[in-house]
């Protein structure tokens, strides 16, 4: 496991997890909504986003946490892991409810309500985009260790079966 890629519906607890991996595995972690978004709720050129990943693939280990249908087929090109978390949606909606009024690391801004558009994003994520991800994991699992969760149970699970490189990072 060197390249990483962690994915799945919103709130569903990728974050959480490719950092707990992170911690484990030594790995550096990058988050794709840090990259993407502005501090002023804007975002950076499809572009310079793209050059942004092939930087990042260019380097020999990684950890990349997120979605961003338009760029998961060629993540998925160049991972040798994948989460994948699949997760009922009232789950999902009730992680991505849950960090309101709460400051992240991987979002330049503080999130003060649920948007609409993003709410409906999550609800319909399960017809709109999963079945996607898993066309596109039948087509590139080979030669990959793929690993899809159900629950933050198992997540945790899978975490707390790897042996750490630094025992003081291990859950």
């Amino acid at each position: 496991m060197n390249k990483v890629i962690v994915i799945g519906c919103p709130g569903s607890g990728k974050t959480t997890f490719a950092e707990k991996l992170n911690k484990c595995t030594g790995l550096p972690l990058y988050y794709l909504d840090a990259i993407w978004h502005k501090p002023d709720k804007t975002h950076i050129p499809r572009e310079a986003f793209d050059e942004r990943i092939s930087e990042i693939f260019a380097t020999p280990q990684w950890i990349i946490d997120g979605n961003y249908k338009r760029t998961i087929e060629v993540r998925l090109q160049h991972c040798d892991t994948v989460f994948l978390f699949d997760l009922p949606t009232d789950i999902c909606l009730h992680g991505a409810t849950g960090r309101i009024g709460k400051t992240r690391y991987d979002l330049p801004w503080l999130e003060t309500e649920l948007d609409p558009e993003f709410k409906v994003f999550i609800e319909t994520f399960p017809e709109d985009t999963l079945p996607y991800i898993y066309e596109l994991l039948d087509r590139y699992k080979e030669g990959k260790q793929v690993v899809i969760f159900k629950s933050r149970e198992e997540a945790d699970e899978y975490i707390n079966k790897m042996r750490c490189k630094n025992e003081d990072n291990c859950f």
